[in-house]
Formats: structure tokens, sequence, C-alpha cells
């Protein structure tokens, strides 16, 4: 069981950080886009939107038009972008976290498995293990993200206990 563990999740490590890069190559890809559609440009306005349309909305309806303007103007200055999207070694390295963080978070959950000799107390204390990360998880992703810490860590283990139900409801 626990080299099944270690290899689902040395996949899903591996999977995660082609996805992570598959990201960066896109954004990146977008950038380029949307900085060449702001040079070609004829009308302003149409350039106003490109550029609101590559910001969060939140800060695009905090700009004036001056604002935009000034924007535009500048990324017109801005050096000839590449031709293609490139990955950085920041993105390389940056996927080898992505990597490490889930291959490595199974360790907490099989650890019971290797000490505890029973097997049914070593799988209620690898659950109870598994909750409480879903919780510190939720907990940090709440405060990361604005919203209410408690709740939002409630509410991944919740989310987590239902797709753990409907795994083994579907034969997982």
């Amino acid at each position: 069981m626990l080299v099944a563990a270690l290899g689902c999740n040395l996949a899903w490590g591996l999977i995660d950080a082609v996805f992570y890069l598959m990201n960066c190559f896109s954004e990146r890809g977008r950038g380029i886009l949307a900085l060449r559609a702001v040079r070609e440009a004829t009308d302003p306005s149409k350039a106003d939107g490109i550029i609101a349309e590559a910001l969060p909305p939140l800060l695009a309806s905090a700009l004036t038009p001056l604002e935009f303007e000034r924007m535009r103007r500048n990324l017109i200055q801005l050096p000839e972008p590449p031709a293609r999207p490139r990955l950085t070694k920041d993105d390389w390295l940056a996927a080898g976290g992505v990597f490490l963080i889930v291959f490595l978070s199974i360790f907490p959950v099989v650890i019971p498995f290797t000490v505890i000799h029973d097997a049914r107390v070593a799988l209620r204390v690898s659950n109870g293990v598994a909750v409480l990360l879903l919780f510190l998880a939720g907990y940090r992703f709440g405060r990361y993200a604005g919203y209410r810490p408690w709740r939002m860590g409630l509410g991944m283990v919740v989310v987590g206990g239902g797709l753990v139900g409907l795994t083994i409801a579907l034969g997982g």
C-alpha cells in the first residue's frame, strides 16, 4: 500500500507540475498577445479595453481614462516582446516546488501505517491526519484569499470528505 501511495503521489506531482508549467506558458503568451494588441490598436478606447481585460476587474474599475492612457503610452514604449512565450528558470523551479508539495504531502498520511501495527487504528489515525491537513490547508487558503479562515478550513474538510465519499461510491 505504501508503494502504491508513493507511486500515485509521484504521478500526481508530475501531472500538477506540468499543468503549472502549461499555465505559466499560457499566461506569458496571453501577455504577449495583449501587448501586441495594445500597440496595434488605432483607437485609444480599444487599447483601453484590451488593458482592462488584462487586469483584474476590481483594479480596472478603479482606473481613470487618464491612467489608462498613461499605461497605453508606457506599454507602447516597452521593448519588443519575444516572438513566442518561453518558460524561465523560475518557472521550472516553481514547478519543482509544486511537485515536491504534492509528492511530500502523502507522508503525514502514510506514517501511521508504518508505526502502528493494527491496520484499523492506523487507518483511523491516518484519516484524522488527513482531515487535519485539509483543515489547515483551507485555513491558510482562507487567509490568503481574504475569506474567513475557520469557515474555509471547515469547508475544505466538508468538500474533501464529500469527494472521498464520491470516490468510494464510484469504486475507488
